[in-house]
């Protein structure tokens, strides 16, 4: 029932109850170990527990393995056995090989089956690792009488849906309406103007209703990754580049005159928003959070600027050497930042002195998105800019590879970075849980906003903003 109540994103009504539960079943493990011999069970009680941020060791597995260390033979014949243990593998930590054999397993022997594409939906869209909906997962998944509550729950997620999608319809109202006036499109005919894409990512991360205000205004900071972005990838001079980073570093409005017009334009109203959060954040949690949300930025343009240089010079970084930067240039970490103030828990010297230094929560993040965003070095719709890719300059690095082992090289990075942030969401954690599971969420969202098609169109998110907002509605060019 848990399990359903998370995939069918209601389980926002049920946190005190799925943590009561949970803390009940973690100290019988603890207390007595898993003594159930039901794959299925066994699995999906050591997922949840973990998705709790509780720690089970992956031994609860070996029962299942016979004495050279492989899984039996009767576990392959295991439909729903396979499916839970398959999800379970996705919750590693690292340094676990038998998750690593339970998710090879079952990936395996899963490609035997054919379940109404639920099989298939399951391998591409595990539950930790994306925001796919869940629709596929109900498919024959739940049979019988003893799952006649379902229907209630399935019922309650149809209400539910319907307010939040009038919800955000009307946020994204609010977005659109504050990106007119702020008029940048107008004056910087360069920018892009994405203001669904850019709340999409709001929307992901804070996934609570009650949380409006701050998806409203982390879709503002949002905005401006983008926009600085394509300044530094596309339009800018490094001369002109060079000066806009030290400005953003000092960030005093009063020493911009030898910057070019568009750049004074953007870095105003990057100074009004920011204060605007500003205020925002210390009326509701009486914290002036200004020092952080610029040292951020300057760090964001010191990153981009980086990039610049090496794009100017001609100089080839070593793939390590640019994935250390693209960290930064990312944005995950400035957007973290905001997030971590917009929530306003668990604010304290030592909270904010670890989430300005780029904790391994955001830097686990980071380089999943990083690395997603190379992968086929999809450029994003009007740009021809100057990026580089962790892929390509990896393959200059080992030029006997083919571009399939510089993929698979890719994607085990990108499994690395997920066991460290797997790690970083268990307890205990610095941060609270809802800045972890926004954490966590901007990670999931990440598939989602990357995988280009061979048209450079984005189908996945296409869809998924479809389904979440606009149901039928056409959204083309939104994104």
């Amino acid at each position: 029932m848990i399990d359903v109540v998370q995939r069918l994103g209601i389980d926002y009504y049920f946190q005190d109850e799925i943590e009561l539960i949970l803390r009940r079943q973690y100290s019988i493990f603890f207390t007595d170990g898993d003594r159930y011999n039901d794959l299925q069970e066994v699995a999906l009680r050591f997922r949840l527990l973990r998705q709790q941020g509780y720690y089970v060791s992956p031994d609860v597995f070996n029962r299942f393995r016979n004495k050279e260390g492989e899984f039996k033979q009767n576990v392959s014949e295991d439909i729903n056995g396979l499916m839970s243990l398959y999800e379970a593998s996705q919750l590693s930590i690292g340094g676990e090989d038998v998750l690593d054999e339970a998710g090879h397993f079952s990936a395996t022997h899963l490609a035997n089956y054919d379940l109404a594409g639920v099989v298939e939906h399951l391998l591409l869209h595990p539950y930790r690792k994306s925001l796919s909906p869940a629709k596929n997962f109900f498919h024959g998944n739940f049979q019988g009488n003893e799952y006649i509550w379902i229907l209630d729950l399935e019922e309650l997620a149809n209400m539910d849906f319907k307010l939040v999608q009038s919800l955000h319809q009307k946020e994204i109202v609010q977005i659109s309406s504050w990106w007119r006036e702020l008029g940048l499109a107008k004056k910087l005919e360069f920018a892009r103007e994405q203001p669904v894409k850019w709340y999409v990512w709001s929307m992901a991360c804070f996934t609570d209703p009650n949380l409006s205000w701050q998806r409203i205004e982390l879709t503002k900071p949002i905005s401006f990754v983008y926009i600085i972005d394509d300044i530094f990838d596309v339009y800018g001079a490094l001369d002109a580049l060079t000066l806009f980073t030290e400005a953003i570093n000092r960030w005093d409005l009063g020493d911009i005159d030898q910057l070019p017009e568009y750049m004074k334009i953007c870095f105003k109203a990057l100074n009004d928003i920011t204060n605007e959060i500003r205020n925002k954040v210390y009326k509701e949690h009486g914290y002036n959070p200004v020092h952080s949300l610029r040292k951020a930025w300057g760090s964001l343009c010191n990153a981009f600027l980086i990039e610049a240089k090496w794009f100017a010079s001609g100089h080839l970084p070593k793939a390590e050497e640019y994935l250390k930067n693209g960290i930064v240039s990312s944005g995950v970490h400035l957007v973290l930042v905001h997030i971590f103030f917009l929530l306003g828990h668990g604010i304290t010297n030592e909270t904010v002195q670890l989430i300005d230094s780029n904790p391994l929560i955001v830097s686990s993040v980071a380089p999943i998105l990083r690395i997603w965003d190379d992968l086929g070095s999809a450029k994003d719709e009007n740009q021809g800019g100057k990026d580089g890719s962790s892929i390509y300059y990896y393959m200059m690095e080992h030029r006997d590879l083919t571009a399939e082992d510089a993929h698979k090289h890719a994607m085990d990075k990108i499994s690395d970075a997920w066991k460290r942030l797997n790690k970083e969401c268990l307890s205990p954690n610095p941060f609270s849980a809802s800045f972890t599971r926004a954490s966590l969420n901007s990670a999931r969202m990440v598939p989602l906003m990357y995988s280009y098609d061979d048209s450079q169109r984005l189908p996945s998110l296409e869809e998924y903003i479809k389904s979440s907002l606009f149901d039928n509605l056409p959204t083309q060019g939104v994104y």
